[in-house]
C-alpha cells in the first residue's frame, strides 16, 4: 500500500546515540509531506484528465465510425443510383430506337403507298388524256366532214316571210 501524506507525517524514528538532527529531519519531512501531497494532487487531477480525454476518444471514435459507416451507405447509394441511371439510360434509348424503327416503317409504309398512288393517278391522266384527245378528234372529225355544207345550203328565206 503506497504511503500517505499522513503516514510521513506521523512517522515517528526511533533515537539512537548521536541520531540525526530532531529539527532538520522534521523540516526534511514537511518537505518531502508537501511535495508528495502536491504529487497526489496533481495525479489525481491528470487521472481526472485521463479519464475526460478517455471520454472525449470514445466520443470522437463513435464518430468516426459513424461517418465511415456513412459514407460507406452514400457511396452504395452513389453506386446503385449510378447503375440505375445506366439501366434507365439504356432503356430510354432502347425505346428510342424502336420508336425511330416504327417511324421509319410508317414513313416507308406511306411512301410506297403515295408511289402507288401517284402511279395510278398517272395512269389515269394518261386514260383521261387518250379519251379527250379522242372526244377532240371524233369532234374535229365532225367539224371537218360534209355534213355542215348540206347545212349551208338550207334556205331560210321561207321561214322571214311567214314572221311577216
Amino acid at each position: 500500500m503506497p504511503l500517505t501524506p499522513l503516514d510521513i507525517h506521523n512517522k515517528e524514528f526511533t533515537r539512537g546515540f548521536r541520531g540525526y538532527d530532531e529539527d532538520e529531519v522534521n523540516e526534511f519531512l514537511d518537505q518531502v509531506i508537501k511535495d508528495y501531497e502536491l504529487l497526489i494532487r496533481e495525479k489525481k487531477e491528470l487521472n481526472e484528465k485521463v479519464d475526460y480525454l478517455n471520454e472525449k476518444l470514445g466520443h470522437f471514435t463513435n464518430i468516426e465510425e459513424t461517418l465511415n459507416k456513412s459514407i460507406l451507405i452514400a457511396q452504395e447509394t452513389a453506386e446503385e443510383v449510378k447503375g440505375n441511371a445506366a439501366k434507365e439510360s439504356k432503356l430510354i434509348i432502347k425505346e428510342a430506337e424502336k420508336n425511330a424503327d416504327r417511324i421509319i416503317n410508317e414513313a416507308l409504309h406511306k411512301s410506297r403507298k403515295i408511289s402507288i398512288e401517284v402511279e395510278e393517278l398517272k395512269k389515269q391522266a394518261k386514260v383521261f388524256r387518250t379519251r379527250l384527245k379522242m372526244l377532240v378528234e371524233a369532234q374535229l372529225d365532225l367539224i371537218e366532214s360534209g355534213d355542215w355544207d348540206g347545212l349551208f345550203d338550207v334556205d331560210l328565206g321561207d321561214g322571214q316571210d311567214q314572221d311577216n
